[in-house]
């Protein structure tokens, strides 16, 4: 019979962290995600009462947010929805909207420190974009060690990094080995 227990993107039954001095990294394996795209000329809704941002731009509620991913397009993520059918609930509030489930195809990570500079200094060791420019409130696609990745910065102390699931190790791997290179 096979093992049917859950994984998470990193292959493991409990999501993992690891600090290196005053940064912390975890995955989220209970986040949700499905992408929003509206037609031609379909109004813009406000799914979950969320005014979706414009260009770069990051909004949340204290349980959904909406992340900007190209003209009329947006990432829509949950917490503690990671097992459900999220996509259903999304398309139930932009029912003219055209929404894919995209939680099992993106991993999410967590970098936290009470210190908001010591993200930008990890960033401006992994991103070759201005620290600056990923503030509170903001999201950026970008490439990571060649994995396309995109960047938000819910709050001062956390920057999120989604990437593609099977790039979840090396993205892990990666962010680990600046944050341990930094701490030393």
């Amino acid at each position: 019979m096979p093992d049917l227990t859950p994984l998470t993107a990193l292959g493991h039954d409990q999501p993992q962290s690891v600090t290196y001095g005053n940064l912390t990294m975890g995955d989220c394996p209970d986040l949700a995600l499905a992408s929003l795209a509206l037609r031609r000329d379909a109004p813009v809704p406000l799914p979950f009462g969320l005014d979706l941002p414009g260009p770069g731009g990051y909004v949340a509620s204290a349980e959904v947010a909406a992340i900007w991913t190209g003209p009329r397009q947006w990432m829509i993520e949950a917490k503690a929805k990671g097992c459900t059918d999220f996509a259903a609930q999304v398309k139930a509030q932009a029912p003219d909207a055209i929404v894919t489930e995209q939680t099992d195809g993106w991993a999410a990570f967590d970098i936290t420190s009470p210190d908001g500079a010591a993200i930008g200094r990890l960033l401006e060791k992994l991103v070759n974009i201005d620290p600056g420019t990923v503030s509170p409130g903001t999201a950026s696609r970008t490439s990571l060690h060649h994995m396309n990745v995109l960047l938000v910065r819910p709050d001062p102390c956390c920057l999120r990094i989604w990437v593609g699931r099977s790039f979840a190790g090396s993205l892990w791997h990666a962010v680990i080995g600046a944050a341990g290179r930094q701490a030393a």
